[in-house]
């Protein structure tokens, strides 16, 4: 029997993305370009574990790399770095359909709205590309509420400024590029940030209970 991608090469594997047997060469070429891998993929899973490191691709400016985020201030951040995760973990989570992409233009969005609002004060969103990539947004401003909110409570008062915002969102945004494959359909971010935060009982646990720490890219 023929590969059912290119029809040419023998099948060796099957491929749930297609419902059939593809050859190895169009499961290593076509694997989160053209095909939605699912995460349970054997294929796509022995792949990651022998994926080297991947070397930032995006510009220093897509990076923001004028922006310092000091090891110390993570430290003193890391709940709230906690929390941003599982906000885009909640978000993945409800919209089955979002990829890598869509996490990623999501941060660089509110990175870029962050960073006018520091420079110069102004305060506008720039808008995403799509409801998708809203929702993300939607769940992320909400956690950063819910942070300032619960600082309130037990200080008195929100020790989080604009440029504190600024630099979270920016690692949030380093840290994502650092763990997608790069790849146009990668889901490799989302599983990365579902493996810490898992289904409980139907539920997702909270970011006190999650099992790893942040990771600095």
């Amino acid at each position: 029997m023929s590969c059912a991608l290119c029809e040419t090469r023998k099948e060796r594997r099957f491929c749930p993305a297609v419902h059939g047997k593809i050859c190895p060469q169009c499961c290593g070429e076509q694997r989160e370009v053209t095909l939605d891998c699912p995460s349970e993929c054997p294929y796509l899973q022995q792949s990651r574990e022998h994926e080297k490191p991947r070397a930032m691709t995006a510009s220093g400016e897509d990076l923001y790399l004028a922006v310092d985020v000091s090891e110390q201030f993570l430290y003193e951040r890391e709940h709230l770095l906690m929390g941003l995760s599982f906000a885009l973990a909640k978000a993945a989570r409800a919209d089955r359909s979002l990829n890598d992409r869509d996490l990623i233009a999501a941060l660089h969005a509110m990175c870029a709205s962050q960073q006018r609002l520091v420079g110069s004060g102004l305060h506008y969103a720039d808008a995403p590309a799509g409801t998708a990539q809203a929702a993300v947004i939607v769940q992320v401003e909400e956690m950063l509420k819910q942070y300032e909110a619960v600082e309130r409570e037990h200080a008195g008062h929100s020790t989080l400024t604009n440029s504190d915002t600024l630099k979270v969102l920016v690692f949030m945004l380093r840290m994502a590029h650092s763990r997608t494959s790069g790849r146009p359909r990668s889901r490799a971010l989302i599983d990365f940030l579902l493996a810490q935060f898992p289904e409980q009982e139907k539920s997702i646990v909270s970011p006190a209970e999650a099992s790893g720490g942040i990771v600095i890219p």
